[in-house]
């Protein structure tokens, strides 16, 4: 099993780290499948929206309830829209590598990615997942101690990424 985290600081600083390291591995022919988080989506601090992998769509997984509004505005419906068509690309297109934003509130309730992150390391495929202070505890109960916390360094996660598919496509499962 290849399950690998990341958690860069500050604000937005995990995303534009996942950004880029999709962006190289896509330039150099790596077949990718997940979602991140879409930039400049959505209107607010508190809008978000991803992107799937590889060419989209951008599927805006949060509602506006208003102004004043304390209550979560995350749209579940929306965000099992997102998981189940990245499940989708992976069954139909495969892929060399998952890659996904963030293991946050919904992955560590037991929902959201959990599934997409199984069927991938089920068909031992690598996954690479933002974590954040946050949800950590929750992201190594999931984990079993069987990831591996990356460097959150644009050099360090792509040669993370490219060791475990020449790994994966070395012991011939390729999908």
């Amino acid at each position: 099993m290849q399950l690998a985290c990341v958690n860069a600081k500050g604000r937005g600083a995990t995303d534009r780290l996942l950004t880029a390291v999709v962006r190289r591995l896509s330039d150099n022919g790596i077949r990718l499948t997940g979602a991140l988080r879409a930039v400049g989506a959505g209107a607010g601090h508190c809008a978000s929206a991803l992107r799937l992998l590889p060419d989209g769509p951008v599927i805006d997984i949060t509602q506006n309830l208003g102004t004043g509004s304390a209550a979560c505005r995350m749209d579940a419906g929306a965000l099992e829209l997102a998981v189940a068509g990245a499940t989708e690309r992976l069954a139909t297109q495969g892929a060399d590598l998952v890659v996904l934003n963030k293991f946050g509130i919904s992955e560590a309730e037991g929902r959201g990615f959990r599934t997409l992150i199984a069927e991938a390391l089920g068909r031992d495929l690598p996954v690479l997942i933002g974590v954040s202070d946050v949800h950590r505890a929750a992201f190594d109960r999931f984990a079993g101690g069987m990831a591996i916390a990356l460097l959150p360094e644009e050099d360090a996660v792509l040669a993370w990424c490219r060791q475990a598919i020449t790994q994966m496509t070395e012991g011939g499962h390729v999908v």
